[in-house]
């Protein structure tokens, strides 16, 4: 079994992420720096992998005899264990000395290392993990221990690292896709998965929220094995009351941040409602690809107008996954099923796609000379390069004098033009502006 071992200085949530990692409460977390004395460890998994989770106590330049410099060394062993090193940092209160003297420290290991900017919640945070670039440890991982934010990505950091290693390595066909099906009570999920699995696995019924729990199966397609979650219905936050149902909730949201792709199963008699939505975005805020389920197709009559109606509200509403794929389904009768699964595999390999670094800028260059960024504050915003660092979702990385600048309205164009340019509908683009020069640019341009 492999190890992953969390690193950092005190009090930026590394027993907050160990916690949710290992999915129950082990590590006593608190605002007091310096709470974890101790390494802990866990049996967990990541990923679908299965891991050892160790927790340190906080990195501290201190002298070995002290308390601190003893904590110290205990993180120094837990770095020579491990397979793989979480390095965590605040995203909210930006990088310390101490911050960059441990990431010297581990550029220096041998040990492969993701860097997590924790408390990075909302675009605001996102866009201050970026500052973490500076310490060459790669690119940084927006996290939030707190509210879950940014872990299904992590998973899929911390398996793809793993997997390049020797140990236990299996092959890429052989690795489930992770796919969860959610949407509000009684839409149809379990009846869904009954049909999948072509057993009465679930018990359904016209009752809203028969099933309490996330529920994990595993079947195959013609591609591969598919580890496929039913979860609770997804209620509006009011109107969840009693400690069961929030637990019920709960594991349906983990669930949907832990899915490469998600389901949204939707009842084509009421149409796409407030809470569908909801759900929509909380998909497109963790950059899972999301299909639509329009269930109960058989038993809608004017299915042009429901159609229509559905369109106008994903136009209108969910710009941000534009061209998302909806696939009308009876679950009951198993109509339209059979069009699902290779909808799934489609919108998995678009949400798994790279672009060389050459074919993206030579379209950069064409959106430069299309339109120009805007004037802030008198002077003209410099766009010089783009990168495309990670897929899982496809981001974007743009450089440039001034770059973070950049209105809302030009980076929508960006990305609605990559989506175009590159076919990538209904999956989250992610853009990221880094305010810096091109380091092969003539200096002293304005």
């Amino acid at each position: 079994m492999q190890t992953v071992a969390i690193l950092g200085r005190p009090n930026v949530g590394k027993s907050s992420i160990f916690n949710r990692l290992a999915g129950r409460k082990i590590a006593i977390v608190d605002d007091i720096p310096g709470v974890t004395r101790d390494r802990k460890e866990v049996e967990a998994e990541i990923g679908g992998i299965p891991v050892t989770l160790i927790d340190t106590a906080g990195l501290e330049e201190a002298a070995p005899e002290t308390l601190a410099g003893r904590m110290t060394a205990s993180s120094d062993a837990a770095l020579r264990q491990a397979d793989l090193v979480l390095f965590v940092i605040d995203a909210r209160t930006g990088l310390t000395a101490a911050d960059r003297a441990f990431a010297n420290w581990l550029r220096r290991a041998s040990v492969p290392v993701l860097l997590l900017a924790n408390k990075a919640e909302g675009r605001l945070g996102v866009q201050n993990a970026l500052e973490a670039y500076e310490l060459g440890l790669g690119d940084p991982i927006p996290v939030s221990a707190e509210h879950g934010d940014g872990f299904g990505t992590l998973h899929d950091e911390v398996r793809d690292h793993l997997q390049k290693e020797p140990r236990g390595q299996r092959g890429e066909r052989e690795r489930p896709l992770r796919l969860a099906i959610v949407g509000r009570p009684n839409a149809g999920k379990s009846t869904l998965l009954n049909t999948l699995l072509g057993e009465e696995r679930m018990i359904t019924g016209p009752e809203p929220g028969l099933t309490r729990d996330a529920i994990a199966v595993q079947i195959r397609d013609e591609v591969g094995p598919i580890r496929l979650v039913d979860t609770a219905g997804l209620r509006k936050q009011a109107r969840i009351e009693k400690e069961l149902e929030r637990m019920s909730t709960g594991a349906s949201i983990a669930a949907l941040k832990e899915a490469e792709v998600v389901i949204l199963v939707i009842d084509a008699l009421l149409g796409m409602e407030e809470q569908d939505l909801r759900i929509a975005r909380l998909a497109e805020r963790e950059g899972r690809a999301v299909v639509i389920a329009f269930n109960k197709w058989d038993a809608v009559e004017d299915r042009t107008a429901a159609r229509r109606r559905l369109d106008d509200v994903l136009t209108s509403s969910l710009a941000q996954m534009k061209g998302i794929m909806v696939v009308p389904i009876s679950a009951a009768n198993g109509r339209g099923i059979d069009r699902l699964l290779p909808a799934v595999r489609q919108v998995h390999e678009t949400w798994n796609r790279r672009i060389g670094t050459g074919e993206l800028n030579r379209w950069f260059e064409v959106m430069k000379d299309r339109h120009q960024p805007p004037l802030v504050e008198g002077k003209r915003i410099k766009l010089r390069y783009a990168t495309m660092p990670k897929a899982r979702p496809p981001t974007i990385a743009v450089f440039g004098t001034r770059a973070e600048l950049l209105p809302e309205d030009y980076r929508r164009y960006l990305v609605n033009s990559f989506r175009e340019a590159f076919d990538m509908p209904g999956v989250p683009i992610r853009l990221n502006l880094r305010g810096t020069d091109n380091p092969y640019a003539e200096g002293g341009e304005e």
